[in-house]
């Protein structure tokens, strides 16, 4: 959400959505930067964000407004701040910069040092490329998190609708290996990878498409620009009914066999299942439980 439009960090609180991010950068004008600020401020001190993961994406630190954006909203609101968004990294010593003044800042203000996270923001080739050292450049980041639109510029993509496949292109997707390169490097470092955004908001349609590549692949979420692509992105990131089920009877039964009949590897049905099974339902339960489905389906031995 615009850090410059109040009336929208109010929006913000009430939708059904994991992390809300407080705009300082794109959708920002220069001249309302330092206004845009002092609404942050106010929206993290003041707002209810109830169950809702509160971040703050600065601006980029080739801009004059970085170092402000990280001093005042974390002085003026650290307290109720979970994470910075930091914009275009193309170097982890970016990371370790923030990291550094964010150490700084809670020290000085009494915070818990280390308790804010950063996520980083991965947006031209630069950035794709070291994409490891950024993932392991400091014990405060949490997520990686892919541009689509500032990446596809800078790569000279000749395209102007942002997460679709460039007009000509008709051999396979053009962002499987951004995907999967932002996807090792993030579970290299156990860290979460996001999905960027789909820019055609009123094309749900194209939204649950691309949304769908990132989810198939193991993406963690999708941001979201305007509150008619929530619905799709929880749809599209939440196991069905059926996966969750079949992924609960695969840890139940691998429970039973292996603690009661001492075997590690069995059938649960026309399929077998052993210790790497369990390791993969693990996942798709998890999404399921955090989505809040419900079993429908039980194990009998």
């Amino acid at each position: 959400m615009p850090g410059s439009n109040p009336r929208f960090l109010e929006k913000a609180q009430t939708l059904p959505v994991d992390e809300v991010f407080l705009d300082l950068e794109d959708s920002v004008a220069p001249s309302a930067k330092e206004e845009a600020r002092k609404n942050v401020v106010a929206a993290l001190r003041e707002g209810d964000w109830s169950g809702k993961t509160r971040v703050v994406r600065v601006n980029d630190l080739t801009t004059q407004w970085t170092y402000r954006d990280v001093i005042e909203i974390v002085e003026g609101a650290g307290e109720f701040l979970d994470c910075v968004i930091l914009p275009k990294v193309q170097d982890p010593t970016e990371v370790v910069w923030l990291d550094t003044l964010l150490t700084q800042i809670e020290k000085t203000m009494g915070y818990d040092v280390g308790r804010i996270g950063i996520e980083a923001q991965i947006e031209n080739a630069r950035g794709l490329v070291n994409a490891d050292a950024i993932a392991g450049s400091s014990k405060r980041l949490e997520t990686l998190v892919f541009g689509p639109a500032d990446f596809m510029a800078s790569i000279n993509m000749r395209t102007l609708v942002v997460g679709e496949q460039p007009p000509g292109y008709v051999e396979g997707d053009a962002y499987h290996y951004i995907l999967m390169r932002l996807l090792m490097a993030a579970r290299m470092h156990d860290l979460q990878v996001i999905d960027g955004p789909y820019l055609q908001i009123r094309d749900i349609e194209g939204f649950k498409r691309a949304a769908r590549r990132s989810a198939a692949l193991g993406f963690d979420g999708k941001w979201v620009l305007h509150p008619s692509q929530v619905d799709a992105a929880n749809e599209v990131f939440s196991p069905s009914q059926e996966d969750y089920d079949h992924a609960e009877l695969i840890l139940e039964a691998y429970e039973y066999y292996t603690t009661v009949e001492k075997r590690g590897a069995v059938m649960l049905g026309d399929e077998m299942i052993d210790e790497a099974s369990r390791k993969m339902a693990l996942v798709v339960a998890a999404k399921g439980r955090a989505a809040g489905l419900a079993r429908t389906k039980s194990f009998t031995p």
